[in-house]
């Protein structure tokens, strides 16, 4: 019975993505918006969540001088959220069924010079972003604008057929998945064959996981991944976020972080806040182009 439930999971998605991926590319905006617009409505529990964590974000991110949006309450930075999911959801749809060369040759590249540095070093790479942006393109953009595969730490799918056509999409232009089971053996044999490594690291994640830092103003618990592989391997930390801007697509990669590697708790948490702030930077710039439907300060205080 759950094969066949799974066969019929597998089979809808693919019909989905087969008739969003028909929409004529100069509609893609429009569609995208629309279906944006149709989340926003449905997603009740999710578009709370946007919602509070904007609210109570807003204040720490307007007294920044960094900040230029001019949304000014947290439904209207939410529904722009919603409505870039949703034209990201399009674009995927699209890439998953192999109609997104366009959209890739289009993506402006700022922070070439950064990469070039960090591929110099010889250490290998860990490319260190988030939910920004279309992050399902930005990881095929990056193989397919430098012809440098790149290995993407994910979850497995629970059905093994959704899986597997998740992956066929990931892995075009040569990039690799590397999925959460066993995944630091696995990241540390890519980084040590000067490989390099693609990590979306702004979740909450459980206390043992990582360290307590100040993020947008609020506590939350931020992964020590980064920093943990870093020290092992010796791997450049190289920021790197997609956004959209006039109506395309902006990869900008930052300079490598730098760690102070200090070993105790205190040194760890200060190499995560160290990192983190990359994150709130870029989200003050960006605020409509970060995924706010997760609750980012769980475990840290926050009331569920």
């Amino acid at each position: 019975m759950k094969q066949l439930l799974w066969t019929a999971h597998a089979a809808l998605f693919y019909l989905f993505t087969l008739a969003v991926s028909s929409i004529p590319e100069n509609f893609v905006p429009k569609a995208g918006r629309l279906a944006g617009q149709f989340m926003f409505h449905l997603l009740a529990g999710r578009r709370r969540v946007a919602i509070d964590n904007i609210r109570q974000s807003l204040r720490y991110m307007q007294l920044s001088p960094d900040w230029t949006c001019d949304l000014q309450t947290p439904e209207e930075i939410a529904r722009e959220v919603f409505h870039n999911i949703g034209t990201s959801l399009v674009e995927t749809c699209r890439l998953y069924q192999g109609k997104g060369e366009n959209l890739l040759n289009s993506i402006e590249i700022r922070g070439r010079e950064h990469y070039e540095a960090a591929k110099a070093q010889g250490k290998g790479i860990i490319l260190l972003t988030g939910h920004c942006g279309n992050w399902e393109l930005a990881a095929l953009a990056f193989s397919h604008v430098f012809n440098a595969p790149m290995s993407v730490v994910a979850r497995r799918q629970d059905n093994p057929y959704l899986n597997t056509m998740v992956e066929k999409m990931r892995n075009r232009y040569q990039n690799r998945i590397i999925y959460k089971d066993n995944a630091m053996r696995n990241m540390i044999s890519v980084i040590r064959k000067n490989g390099i490594i693609g990590l979306l690291v702004d979740q909450a994640v459980f206390p043992e996981e990582g360290a307590m830092v100040s993020f947008l103003g609020r506590t939350a618990w931020s992964s020590k991944a980064p920093v943990v592989m870093a020290r092992k391997t010796g791997a450049v930390i190289l920021p790197i976020f997609p956004h959209r801007e006039a109506g395309r697509h902006v990869i900008t990669v930052y300079p490598a972080c730098h760690f102070e590697f200090i070993d105790t708790d205190e040194g760890m948490a200060a190499d995560v806040q160290h990192y983190s702030e990359y994150f709130e930077h870029f989200i003050i710039d960006h605020p409509t182009d970060w995924y706010w439907v997760h609750r980012r300060w769980k475990r840290a205080g926050e009331k569920v």
